[in-house]
């Protein structure tokens, strides 16, 4: 009796309140993190641990599925058992977890979550799984890297195989060099360094250095901390800087940078939710005496963005909650239009981990008739003589070159003058691609 009574260890609890809570409401691990934290009480190690365990078990469930099955006599495991196991194998095969800690602790959390019936079960498939490492184990149960390289590497590296088949074509175009698709797939399962951005005008680099900022170099304005709660900076909990990646940062000074004809006086942000880019734009447009429109079709994300252009200069920015693809303003109103269009999000698997497995090839092929038509009303709201900046989080060719080509193709009145693909293996940033367009004067 005196096993079942032990204490459950409150961070390894939280993680696995974080996998139930993205199994069955389809949350968002980053999103849901933060309100487990608080729930449990976590800070400092504990809330570290607990968003290791769960952002890890999370990301490698591909992989780990394998080998819990591998290891499992019956093939049936209840959800919630599986979660445990999940979270176990993380610690036995990517965690610095003695062997004894990672399945004791794991029968004690599936005693107070399920039960004591399948404490048994669980004890016996770490017990299993802890013989080997994880070499071994994708040695085991991953098809031969060279026979089936894309579908080895799906296992191996946790992604689904279209996945990784689409990141092969975006790296390179046709389904080869393995070596650097290996690179961007691990990359893909490290956790991310923060990154801050210091809104001009209303923080400085310098500001957030002091903090313990290190300076990037790809953006002006970015800075990486080394750890802690990004909340504890004053700047950011002031709202006068924020939590951004400096991949998006990036996307931001493409449309400020780019050179226009004439006045420069109107920016608009077509899909501007939750606001990111748009309080660095704002800040940017208040310098240069230009106004910026954030436009946002689902009224509680355009909440977010008039929080996050809550510090923006008086009379320097405006929240609008429309539809970007059926715009009320008049045609050319806009001297620059940013259009971050709604995507796959595949770019960003390190932020949120969830994504692979929940993404379809059916919604790519979904998202690309919406980009395409956010793509034409961007071309339509700017003036002869402005730009627009077509950008995603996805490097999927489909949703990238494949759609600004398109929408080329059916107008005689555009030229496409730069893009760029940021990589995270290759630039430390999320996957963002960005084209810049002229509507010809």
């Amino acid at each position: 009796m005196g096993d079942r009574r032990r204490p459950v260890d409150k961070a390894r609890r939280a993680a696995l309140d974080v996998l139930t809570a993205v199994r069955t409401d389809d949350a968002y691990a980053n999103l849901v993190l933060p309100q487990v934290l608080r729930k449990h009480g976590l800070t400092g190690r504990d809330a570290a641990l607990a968003t290791e365990l769960s952002s890890g078990a999370i990301r490698m469930h591909g992989l780990y599925d394998a080998v819990i099955d591998a290891s499992l006599t019956k093939p049936r495991l209840q959800p919630e058992v599986r979660d445990v196991l999940r979270l176990g194998t993380h610690q036995l095969l990517s965690m610095r977890v003695p062997d004894h800690a990672a399945i004791s602790t794991s029968v004690d959390l599936v005693r107070a979550t399920v039960g004591q019936g399948p404490a048994g079960l669980v004890n016996a498939v770490l017990r299993s799984i802890s013989r080997r490492d994880l070499a071994g184990w994708v040695e085991e149960v991953a098809p031969d890297r060279v026979e089936d390289p894309h579908g080895h590497l799906a296992v191996a590296r946790s992604h689904p195989r279209w996945v990784v088949e689409e990141l092969a074509q975006a790296l390179t175009g046709t389904l080869g060099d393995d070596d650097e698709l290996d690179a961007l797939l691990e990359a893909d399962n490290a956790p991310p360094r923060v990154t801050l951005v210091a809104r001009p005008g209303q923080a400085s680099v310098e500001e957030l250095e002091e903090a313990g900022g290190t300076r990037t170099g790809r953006s002006p304005y970015a800075v990486t901390l080394a750890g802690g709660d990004p909340s504890g900076v004053p700047a950011v909990a002031e709202g006068r800087a924020g939590v951004q990646d400096e991949g998006s940062q990036v996307v931001a000074l493409a449309l400020a940078d780019a050179p226009v004809e004439g006045r420069d006086e109107r920016w608009l942000d077509l899909c501007a939710g939750p606001g990111g880019k748009a309080a660095l734009l704002a800040a940017l447009a208040a310098q240069r005496g230009a106004v910026l429109v954030a436009n946002e079709r689902q009224p509680h994300r355009a909440a977010l963005v008039a929080s996050a252009l809550r510090r923006a200069p008086e009379g320097s920015a405006h929240v609008l909650a429309g539809d970007g693809m059926r715009p009320a303003w008049v045609p050319g109103t806009f001297d620059r239009v940013l259009v971050d269009a709604p995507c796959s999000g595949l770019g960003a698997l390190r932020r949120r981990p969830e994504s692979r497995w929940r993404r379809t090839p059916q919604d790519v092929e979904e998202l690309v008739g919406i980009q395409q038509v956010l793509l034409d009303s961007a071309l339509e709201s700017v003036r002869p003589g402005g730009v627009v900046v077509y950008a995603t989080c996805s490097p999927v060719v489909a949703e990238t070159s494949d759609v600004v080509r398109a929408v080329l193709d059916r107008r005689d009145d555009t030229d496409e003058v730069d893009r760029f693909q940021l990589w995270p293996h290759r630039d430390g940033t999320d996957a963002m691609f960005a084209a810049t367009l002229r509507r010809r004067a």
